[in-house]
């Protein structure tokens, strides 16, 4: 069972599997508000407080893309798992530069699920376990609370954002290979997290590029090492 009872939006056009899915999340003890289509599931959004959004690709009106893109526009930090089809590989990776933290494909698991939403929902609903606060050159990093920031600018993360940025600095000045970061990050390692995850490393890099002695370097043939003394 969930030890929170976290609320989950559901947007997904198919009954069938919308009945799958909402009645296996309402026995692990989720609340589950569904929606068929994505202009339905913004206004629900905008009504309730939800902990994360299993957002269908395919939808009537507009995609599901479209409406990760404007839920993350609303709020930095909630995580947003796609389901996918398994012949739209090029939506994978759009799914993740539209906002999105990570894609099931379809037809999936159902236990697969439970635990992907699980991983989510424990990093977003226990923020506090472990350190929770880092000093990255001029940065402050505030993990749980989402935020990068100096005097001057301030940063408001998402949740997958703060997650990596937590595991470099928590392995800072060693070389990390890539399957290592996506098991520790994004609890699986396969070509299209793979991709997302370079997404994810282009956008630590721009936070952090005017911070002396800072630097996220890449290992060529390996993966990457976070270079800087705490």
């Amino acid at each position: 069972m969930a030890e929170t009872k976290a609320k989950i939006l559901l947007v997904e056009d198919d009954p069938t599997l919308t009945f799958v899915v909402k009645d296996a999340l309402q026995k692990n003890g989720y609340e589950v508000i569904h929606s068929p289509d994505s202009e339905t599931g913004l206004q629900q959004f905008m009504k309730n407080n939800f902990d994360m959004c299993l957002l269908d690709v395919v939808l009537p009106k507009k995609d599901g893309m479209y409406l990760a893109n404007q839920i993350r526009s609303m709020n930095e930090s909630i995580p947003i798992l796609l389901l996918t089809s398994k012949s739209m590989d090029d939506d994978k990776i759009a799914g993740f530069k539209s906002g999105a933290d990570d894609y099931i494909t379809k037809p999936f698991n159902m236990q697969e699920l439970l635990l992907r939403v699980g991983v989510f929902l424990k990093r977003t609903l226990k923020k506090e376990e472990g350190p929770v606060t880092f000093k990255i050159g001029n940065l402050d990093f505030d993990y749980k609370n989402l935020v990068l920031k100096d005097t001057k600018i301030e940063h408001q993360l998402t949740q997958r954002e703060a997650d990596l940025i937590k595991y470099l600095c928590l392995n800072n000045n060693r070389v990390l290979k890539r399957d290592e970061i996506l098991m520790s990050v994004w609890g699986k390692d396969d070509y299209f997290l793979g991709r997302s995850m370079d997404v994810f490393i282009t956008k630590v890099r721009k936070y952090l590029k005017d911070q002396p002695g800072v630097e996220l370097q890449t290992i060529h043939g390996i993966g990457f090492k976070f270079a800087y003394n705490p």
